[in-house]
């Protein structure tokens, strides 16, 4: 599969073993992005292995079958590169930036994280330790913490409603086995994509993944995701030792498959997106009532949320919730005029546009596109889907959302 832009190539093959080498080339730079795409996530753990898949992508860095942690390490960062990792509700993504002439070196390395782990126990012991620090960051942080808070309302009874990190419970009973067990379940190449973007050529990429993917002979055990459950608004209020008041309000959406969600972006852009939308302009600078207000919209492939966040006074809670509500309510009832239209359009046209300017940025793109989608969107693609919408369309979608006012909330608030 091939497709072409200005400037740009993108092409896409399958392997043999069924794994996934995606590309964009892109001449005008110096450098790629790499990434190895893993269709599972904190989704697919059953409730004793909560947080397996994070602490897995931890774990590999702590050796392999060629490297030990060290030489891991500084494998990229000797040629000036970067390597990192991150866990998702639905996949989990090990990638690597670097100059075009380390392709080979991103790529092996890459498959020999996620290809051949040891899981050495006592490193493992070690990184409970550290994950346990993380969880405590994060508690630290009311700002992240409320987040964690506010899924698992919404998503109450369902995998998407716990913590990606897990919990100090499941962590604390992680073995090499469970380890090694989840990996084989869950880390074969039909479920694999690697992603490439850059000064590439794809001919080369998929002669590298086929070299080093070798070792990859996990058969596919298939696999049948939990559907969503169904919604009921709830509310959650907890002191804590902090001295703001936190709120998050929302609800559930449509997700990441729905034909609608350039309209959920556009609207959610329109609410809280910067420092001129309707949120910051009425709450923030008309009444002066908080430093930090946003919407937010978290899509997973057939549910999403979204909602409103905002740190203010503990007095000023229910005045602040009454003015978020009316701002709700009103993209319920009001078209926006074609001025604002055209300007919201522009925002996020610049927002896709100037991501754009970043391999990493461009990698992480076609990589979920492949996991969502199992295709490609190219820049025109996008466009032509946001200059479809319209104002009906944002009302309509607004209705939907929030015109029945079951919204759940969660509060945290100063001791």
């Amino acid at each position: 599969m091939a497709h072409s832009t200005t400037g740009t190539s993108y092409r896409k093959t399958i392997l043999p073993n069924g794994l996934r080498v995606i590309t964009e080339s892109i001449p005008s730079v110096r450098s790629i992005a790499v990434g190895a795409w893993i269709d599972t996530g904190s989704r697919d753990e059953t409730a004793e292995e909560s947080g397996i898949s994070h602490f897995i992508e931890h774990m590999v860095f702590k050796g392999t079958r060629r490297r030990k942690t060290f030489h891991i390490a500084q494998r990229m960062e000797s040629v000036g590169g970067y390597l990192n990792a991150f866990t998702a509700k639905e996949y989990t993504c090990y990638y690597t930036r670097a100059l075009d002439e380390h392709l080979g070196r991103a790529v092996d390395l890459l498959f020999d994280l996620i290809g051949s782990p040891t899981f050495p126990p006592k490193e493992i012991e070690k990184e409970k330790e550290v994950v346990l620090e993380e969880m405590r960051m994060y508690d630290d942080n009311p700002e992240e913490l409320i987040f964690d808070r506010f899924e698992s309302v919404v998503y109450a009874g369902h995998p998407l409603g716990r913590p990606i990190i897990g919990t100090r419970e499941t962590v604390q009973s992680f073995s090499a086995e469970d380890l090694f067990g989840y990996i084989a379940r869950g880390y074969n190449p039909a479920r694999i994509v690697l992603a490439v973007s850059g000064n590439c050529d794809h001919d080369e990429v998929v002669r590298l993944a086929d070299r080093y993917s070798t070792g990859l002979v996990r058969p596919d055990v298939g696999r049948e995701r939990l559907p969503v459950n169904g919604y009921a608004a709830a509310h959650v209020m907890e002191e804590r030792p902090i001295q703001q008041a936190h709120l998050v309000m929302g609800l559930r959406a449509p997700g990441m498959l729905d034909p609608r969600r350039t309209t959920l972006s556009v609207l959610n852009t329109l609410l809280g997106g910067g420092m001129s939308s309707r949120l910051n302009q009425n709450i923030r600078e008309r009444y002066g009532f908080c430093y930090n207000i946003y919407s937010f919209l978290n899509l997973n492939s057939d549910s999403g949320d979204f909602g409103v966040y905002m740190g203010t006074d503990r007095a000023k809670i229910e005045r602040a919730r009454k003015l978020i509500t009316r701002e709700l309510d009103r993209l319920t009832q009001d078209l926006i005029s074609p001025r604002l239209l055209a300007q919201i359009k522009s925002q996020v046209k610049g927002a896709i546009m100037l991501g754009l300017e970043s391999m990493s940025n461009r990698m992480t793109r076609i990589g979920r596109q492949e996991l969502f989608f199992g295709r490609y969107f190219s820049l025109d693609d996008a466009l032509e889907e946001l200059e479809r919408v319209t104002a009906e369309d944002i009302r309509i979608m607004a209705g939907e959302l929030f015109g029945s006012s079951e919204y759940s909330s969660v509060v945290l608030l100063p001791k």
